[in-house]
């Protein structure tokens, strides 16, 4: 890494997974405290209500991480970690933590590789456990970046997400004591990149994994394509939160790139509380699928770019255990991994980071890929 040239750094923006099962009630309450996320009334009484919340649920959900847990053989999520600090060996420990650990340093290594010239550094900002974005925003001072990319490792633009990430990364800005170190960086946000080819091109093949790795030739023929991503309340799409159309674009421009071959579907997991959310829910439209006498799918989760809870237990183990108890039969069922490192997808990070800082680093964006992208949200 070079310490010549400009200081570049890039920080990536997830949601964060506990690390232990005293994490998961912190975690929980930091999660259910977040108005940007579930709206509880906001204030101190959203905070109080978050923690009683917390310690009534975490416990089973903690036993959920266990039949996931990650580090089994020791920590391999970020420096931050606590395990990594105490030399713990976590019996509940998120995937999302190594694999975003994966993925930060990966994407360094590619950076790194592409511009010698430029000190490059990757950072990992969670939002609701370690790396906490404050941490990261303090390293970022100390390493005297001076040009800041805020990636968000969500492809498809929310405000319960890429914008609450945003918007806290401000208040911690908004926040520091007057005589502190102050930030010199120029500071670029990349709001979404749903329909970066290169990301249609990492799901794509991810399909393609699961279906020349779990299906005869003739089976394939009957397989449906069962798409899903995280629900969000009708509320938030009526305020014109954008994330469900933006789905909505990804899962047709990854079915046009297959040519419409396979029969697919799209449906909404994750769903809290008595609001309405968005429909079909996944758990539902699989149930149906069966009724209707399908019998070989592949579960895409399109919006989730890491494996994490909502991939490794809601679709691959409670689901399973949902269609058990309802004594339905399903002969293949997959459900596609996640995007992780994928090499097309670190090479679609790059390009969003490139759009943003071609300018400096020297690698203008292909006039083919200024053409599909679309205008970006910089809330």
């Amino acid at each position: 890494m070079s310490n010549n040239g400009k200081r570049i750094g890039v920080v990536l923006l997830n949601l964060g997974g506990p690390t232990s099962e005293l994490a998961v009630r912190s975690f929980l309450e930091n999660l259910f405290g977040d108005q940007d996320i579930i709206n509880l009334g906001g204030g101190r009484f959203q905070t109080r209500l978050a923690k009683v919340i917390a310690k009534f649920r975490y416990k089973k959900v903690a036993e959920k991480y266990r039949e996931i847990n990650a580090c089994p053989n020791g920590c391999q999520g970020s420096k931050y970690c606590p395990n990594r600090r105490d030399k713990v060996i976590s019996d509940c420990c998120s995937p999302i933590n190594s694999l975003t650990e994966l993925q930060r340093r990966s994407l360094e290594k590619q950076l790194v590789d592409a511009w010698p010239e430029h000190f490059v550094k990757v950072y990992t900002a969670m939002r609701y456990w370690v790396p906490f974005d404050y941490d990261v925003f303090e390293e970022a001072v100390s390493d005297n970046i001076d040009h800041l990319v805020m990636l968000p490792l969500y492809p498809q633009f929310s405000f319960t997400t890429t914008g609450s990430s945003f918007r806290n990364w401000e208040e911690i800005r908004r926040g520091r004591p007057a005589d502190a170190p102050q930030p010199a960086w120029q500071e670029y946000l990349v709001g979404q990149y749903h329909l970066n080819p290169k990301y249609l091109s990492a799901l794509n093949q991810r399909i393609d994994e699961r279906l020349q790795e779990d299906f005869t030739d003739e089976e394939r023929s009957k397989v449906h394509l069962v798409f899903t991503a995280h629900g969000t309340p009708l509320s938030e799409v009526a305020k014109g939160d954008p994330y469900t159309k933006q789905i909505g674009e990804t899962v047709d421009a990854v079915m046009k790139m297959r040519n419409h071959h396979e029969t697919h579907w799209l449906g909404f997991q994750s769903r809290v509380g008595p609001s309405k959310w968005t429909q079909p829910n996944t758990e539902e439209l699989v149930l149906r699928l069966i009724d209707y006498g399908v019998k070989h799918m592949v579960l895409i989760p399109v919006a989730f770019v890491t494996d994490h809870i909502e991939t490794e237990h809601e679709l691959n183990i409670e689901l399973r255990e949902v269609i058990e108890e309802e004594n339905k039969h399903v002969e293949k069922m997959v459900i596609s991994r996640g995007l992780n490192d994928h090499p097309d997808f670190l090479a679609a990070l790059e390009d969003e980071i490139s759009k943003k800082i071609g300018h400096i680093t020297g690698t203008p964006v292909p006039v083919e890929e200024k053409a599909q992208t679309v205008p970006e949200s910089e809330d």
